[in-house]
């Protein structure tokens, strides 16, 4: 759970408190990178108040976190992409587990049409996922590469409303 740097918060609060609509229900991940960046969204926009939602959170990497990737060792790399969907990364979460958890909440979104979510760009690759209709990724080489760069944001329109 990584401070944020307060100067790119404020910078992409600015940004989308004059890029979304009104009425938009904010979802974001309870972990303080997203968390203050809600607030903060929030504090210029009153209208779009947030609710933390911790199925929204980055994957949980267990003893991995803040660690290089480097820094891991190959046998430890090796486990995780020779069970790439079950192995529980660092002795924290799965893929399979993490797309679970995201997958919910994708479909209550659906459901309930326009909503902001600020979250991870872990995250945000699941979404692309699942967008797309896929539910489980099994092998490592089906899992998206390209990112996000933090602080920035994308809409994806879905039939029956969108998540941006």
């Amino acid at each position: 759970d990584l401070a944020p740097d307060e100067r790119a918060t404020a910078a992409a609060a600015r940004g989308l408190a004059g890029a979304l609509p009104s009425g938009l229900r904010v979802r974001s991940s309870p972990l303080q990178r997203c968390a203050r960046l809600a607030e903060a969204l929030h504090a210029l926009r009153p209208d779009l108040a947030p609710q933390p939602d911790s199925r929204l959170a980055e994957m949980d990497f267990g003893d991995w976190e803040g660690r290089a990737w480097h820094a891991l060792g190959r046998a430890a790399l090796d486990a995780w992409t020779a069970d790439f969907a079950h192995h529980r990364c660092g002795g924290g979460e799965s893929v399979a587990s993490f797309m679970a958890r995201v997958r919910e909440a994708f479909e209550e979104a659906r459901a309930d049409g326009e909503v902001l979510w600020i979250t991870h760009a872990g995250v945000v690759r699941a979404v692309r996922l699942l967008a797309r209709g896929v539910t489980m990724v099994h092998d490592a080489r089906e899992w998206p590469v390209e990112g996000l760069a933090p602080a920035a944001w994308e809409c994806i329109v879905l039939p029956g409303g969108s998540l941006s």
